[in-house]
């Protein structure tokens, strides 16, 4: 990840590799090994590396490029930690899924070789310099690579059983969701089985974010009746107020890292005001998405939490608007779905009062 993500720094800033390589005076075949990943940027040292992410802005490439890099060797670690390791245990104390609960640009970064689709965060590395030739789209990883990853998690999954290794294994079983093999799937069931099924005591975060995360991974690979039966059990409970912390530090509206998934059962949610998180799941009202009924249910939570995301934003109300139409209009919504649309739409006319 961090090499490509050089790259796209290096071309925004209109480089060549040998122009970047004269301004960091190097030889260009050091660029060229940065980018490629024979020269990992994780392996340089800490302030070399520093300098290098303020150097690329001051040439050019966009202020948040260091971000970006940063962002890009946790990346790397996960992913070389999980090949490196296969179907070897990692103890927590040491691995990179345990260190803290991902956000979303950390988790769109991991998955990038397995979705192909370029991080919205990284449109901002618009290239200014002509490519030759055909280049590639984005990183890749070969098939021997992409199995000893997703046996690795397998692994962490199987083995991760431990109240200290729960954040562990709960990233694990998201990320499974992009492996394509059928054993993995049959796993998932067999994950929601035990998982999904338990009642979710109140402040049990732990039994909640299993039941999210297999619903979710079994989501992303097309079995979608989970994620309904998932919605319909948090309704009304402790377990509404948990998803919404939960989406407001992946979209990072909570400002701080978390290290655990505690935060997750505050009471007090006026630390973020839910307006990117708003926009975020709005436009991702998409009549074709495995995650809609999640997306629908965490739009209705949050506008009854928040009422004047509406009353407030003209915007926001047309924006929300048009989604339901276009929602409604598929033929593709539950019974539930269609009462939650039914109950959006009668907050928009209260907003629009």
């Amino acid at each position: 990840m961090t090499g490509f993500v050089l790259k796209l720094a290096r071309q925004s800033g209109g480089l060549t590799q040998e122009r970047l390589a004269e301004h960091l005076a190097v030889d260009g075949s050091t660029v060229q090994g940065w980018e490629s990943g024979r020269r990992p940027l994780s392996a340089m040292p800490a302030g070399d590396f520093v300098r290098l992410c303020s150097r690329l802005s001051r040439l050019g490439a966009p202020s948040s490029t260091g971000r970006h890099l940063r962002a890009a060797v946790e990346a790397d670690l996960v992913l070389s930690t999980g090949i490196a390791s296969a179907d070897r245990w990692v103890d927590p104390e040491v691995h990179p899924l345990a260190a803290s609960v991902h956000r979303k640009t950390l988790t769109n970064l991991i998955t990038w070789p397995f979705t192909g689709y370029l991080p919205q965060e990284l449109e901002i590395f618009e290239p200014k310099v002509p490519r030759r030739g055909p280049v590639a789209s984005g990183p890749t990883m070969g098939a021997t690579e992409r199995i000893r990853f997703f046996d690795h998690l397998m692994t962490v999954a199987e083995q991760g059983v431990r109240a200290d290794e729960a954040l562990l294994r709960r990233q694990a079983v998201y990320l499974l969701g992009f492996d394509q093999r059928h054993h993995v799937a049959e796993w998932l069931r067999g994950e929601w089985s035990s998982a999904g099924r338990r009642p979710i005591a109140d402040g049990d975060v732990t039994s909640l974010l299993e039941a999210r995360s297999a619903s979710v991974a079994l989501a992303s690979i097309g079995d979608g009746s989970h994620l309904h039966d998932f919605v319909i059990r948090a309704n009304g409970t402790r377990a509404d107020l948990a998803n919404l912390n939960y989406w407001a530090h992946w979209i990072g509206e909570l400002p701080d890292d978390q290290t655990d998934d505690t935060f997750m059962a505050e009471d007090d949610s006026r630390a973020w005001s839910g307006v990117r998180l708003f926009h975020h799941l709005v436009s991702r009202l998409d009549p074709g998405s495995p995650h809609l009924p999640l997306n629908l249910h965490t739009v209705h939570t949050l506008v009854a939490s928040r009422p004047a995301l509406l009353s407030t934003s003209p915007d926001a109300r047309s924006a929300l608007a048009r989604a339901l139409e276009m929602i409604a209009s598929a033929n593709v919504l539950t019974r539930d779905g269609r009462d939650q649309v039914a109950g959006l739409h009668y907050a928009l006319r209260l907003a629009d009062r």
